[in-house]
């Protein structure tokens, strides 16, 4: 460490003030302008996280048993491209205390009181003792006998919970795998109302950042006990660290811009300078230790001000404290000081070779970005100009048009209400009707009108198919009238592609004419030249300002956006694809998503054959020259195998076989996203079966 140490006495020196001619704070901007297109513009962040919170709160409702909370970059408001999915879980009848005096606040009868034992643990870890020895099955086949009590064992746990997916892996603490192409982590863990008392002095020390607001907040919601052990402790195998995820994604939504860019441009400086070219059990250090070095040094108040021309002067100060941690061996904790994250990997032979790593690119100053792809052009643009005037203003940075597209991108993405419990259905209708009343930004308020648009054609359909099989008449009339009610409220607040719901459940109940009718409204509404095909992401910007530019949110998604349409595999819409549903539903597909254009040709199609068969042959042409012809502008690469499918099912109804033969081969060809190869297989051998002499 002799080299090492002659090099920290240079350590407190500043070589970070230029490159050049160009002062820090000139680049500073141009880095700031770059990251907001790299990651984002403040109301871009916003909104993302507004609309996770809806998403969020209004999933939660569905289970009375059980929680989940989406942590990590997604939640803080990332959308990098290797930004995974974390997702944590919990059962609310199981809570952990500190002191079994806090039982107080619980009815033992009815929750399981776990109390934490942190005598013979590390610093941020503990034991979890089921003092009563009474706890749900899956928990007790996770305990073990220590000392004459019964603790959890956190890889026993762990073990028990992440095997329910076969294709998944164990990964620290969490089950991981992969669903379409998002990576996402899934930590199963206990939940805590209280907060740690290890972490006490987290609270005197925040006198000024985080606000008081939000310290109390955090502080009122506990933490959590993920499944992991301390790998120098005496029980590694059983002992669960203290998570402060909830914590961590408050504070980090408390930050201003600035501060947020410097935690991105913290991340992408780990990812595309430190850990570029490194197998991964070379990578030391991790995103974690990025957020934890930014969380001190804003709360240690070394910079001042955090603004856009002080945005590489933070980043700076940030990379000189996890510098000196990495000199000394010592990360602390943000909310546990003494629990040292290094501890166990950065050590001996391996801190001396990290320290070099880093200590080389701390010489270089803040010319070391220009190693950075995602960096790089930012800082040429002022070395290559140094007069070039740089707009850090939000509106200059990005239009109102591509705002918008990734505003309904990302409400979409979230659309994830579709089920076929009606009573799942009455707890959300119930949660929206009560956020109503609260204060809602403009993001909370369209994502809330799309969920609701969702949760309404699924009651609409549930409420239809459960009526309409009893075959009394007055229950009959409900089925009708409750459920068109339903569709046409939706409509009127949803997109334009909510309309088809309208058509399907008229075509559904024989109404073809009025079922054509809605079509020919939705047809004429989905050829205006500013529409925004959510799934293509895309629009002609100049039409699209004209038209809806300066209207609000809501305003915009039932005027100029159109989305896929879902359908819930328990749910029965029309007969034409339940095969489909079913096949999907038993390999875990929890729904279907149809490009507007191609349902729209399907149900003209199949209503024209009752009124107009000549009108039913050109749907049919218009279906396959879309299919055949796209190139993805109309049909995602997503929903190209239920495309292909449903051309076939309307060429085999028009007694083309040949033709239908040949969708169905494609759509076996296709990328498996709807997991429909079982119906797609049963059909061609249906042809043959019907066909002996098909050849």
């Amino acid at each position: 460490m002799t080299k090492i140490r002659k090099n920290s006495e240079v350590m407190d020196s500043d070589n970070a003030t230029q490159i050049g001619e160009i002062p820090v704070q000139k680049m500073s901007e141009s880095v700031y302008v770059g990251m907001c297109h790299k990651i984002g513009t403040p109301q871009q962040v916003a909104s993302r996280r507004d609309i996770t919170d809806i998403m969020e709160l209004l999933n939660n409702q569905s289970d009375d048993f059980g929680r989940s909370m989406i942590s990590g970059s997604r939640r803080e408001g990332f959308r990098l491209l290797d930004s995974d999915l974390d997702n944590m879980f919990w059962q609310t009848n199981h809570r952990v205390i500190w002191d079994f005096s806090q039982s107080e606040y619980y009815n033992i009868h009815r929750q399981v009181m776990i109390l934490c034992d942190s005598s013979e643990s590390p610093a941020g870890f503990t034991l979890l003792w089921l003092p009563l020895e009474r706890a749900g099955q899956g928990v007790l086949l996770s305990c073990v006998r220590m000392n004459g009590g019964l603790y959890i064992s956190s890889s026993k746990y762990r073990d028990n919970k992440c095997t329910f997916n076969p294709d998944d892996t164990i990964h620290g603490p969490c089950s991981s795998g992969t669903s379409g192409p998002l990576e996402y982590d899934a930590a199963y863990c206990f939940v805590s109302d209280f907060w740690p008392p290890s972490a006490a002095s987290w609270m005197d020390r925040c006198h000024s950042w985080p606000p008081l607001h939000v310290v109390n907040d955090i502080v009122r919601n506990g933490c959590h006990f993920v499944a992991i052990g301390h790998k120098l402790g005496n029980h590694e195998d059983n002992e669960w660290r203290i998570s402060f995820s909830q914590a961590e994604n408050k504070i980090v939504y408390s930050m201003n811009h600035t501060q947020f860019l410097t935690y991105g441009l913290m991340k992408l400086f780990l990812k595309e300078i430190i850990n570029n070219g490194l197998r991964d059990e070379d990578k030391l250090l991790c995103s974690y230790h990025m957020k934890t070095a930014v969380f001190w040094v804003i709360q240690q108040n070394t910079l001042p001000l955090w603004c856009p021309q002080n945005l590489l002067a933070g980043f700076w100060v940030c990379f000189k404290l996890l510098l000196k941690w990495v000199y000394e061996g010592i990360s602390p904790n943000f909310f546990i000081p003494e629990n040292n994250m290094f501890l166990s990997k950065i050590h001996g032979q391996a801190q001396t070779s990290l320290f070099r790593r880093l200590y080389g690119l701390y010489e270089k100053g803040i010319a070391l970005l220009l190693h950075s792809p995602s960096i790089r052009s930012s800082i040429i643009d002022v070395l290559c100009n140094p007069r070039l005037t740089v707009c850090t203003d939000e509106h200059t940075l990005i239009s109102e048009a591509e705002f918008d597209i990734e505003l309904f991108v990302e409400i979409f993405s979230n659309d994830s209400l579709q089920t076929s419990d009606l009573q799942h259905c009455m707890k959300y209708i119930q949660t929206i009707e009560q956020l109503i009343g609260s204060p809602l930004s403009q993001y909370h308020v369209v994502s809330l009108q799309k969920h609701t648009a969702t949760i309404l054609h699924c009651t609409a359909y549930i409420l239809h198919n459960m009526y309409t099989s009893t075959g009394v008449n007055k229950q009959m009339y409900i089925a009708d009238k409750m459920p068109c009610h339903m569709l046409k409220l939706a409509a009127k607040f949803g997109c334009i592609s909510d309309m088809l719901y309208i058509a399907m459940y008229y075509y559904k109940t024989l109404r073809y004419r009025e079922a054509l009718s809605i079509i020919e409204m939705t047809k004429v509404k989905l050829a205006r030249p500013y529409l925004i095909l959510v799934y293509r992401g895309h629009v002609d910007r100049e039409r699209y300002t004209e038209a809806v530019g300066g209207q609000s949110c809501s305003t915009k998604m039932r005027q100029a956006v159109a989305m896929n349409i879902t359908l819930c595999n328990g749910i029965c819409y029309i007969s034409e694809l339940l095969p489909e549903q079913l096949s999907s539903r038993q390999n875990k597909g929890s729904s279907l998503l149809i490009p507007p254009f191609v349902l729209i040709h399907m149900l003209e199609f199949l209503c024209s054959r009752h009124v107009d068969t000549m009108r039913a042959q050109a749907a049919l042409d218009e279906l396959q020259a879309l299919v055949h012809h796209d190139q993805g502008l109309y049909v995602d690469n997503d929903t190209r195998d239920i495309s292909w499918e449903i051309l076939g099912i309307c060429q085999q109804i028009a007694g083309n076989l040949q033709a239908a033969l040949y969708s169905y081969q494609q759509s076996l060809g296709q990328y498996p996203f709807h997991k429909i190869q079982t119906a797609t297989t049963e059909r061609i051998q249906d042809l043959h079966l019907s066909t002996p002499h098909f050849y």
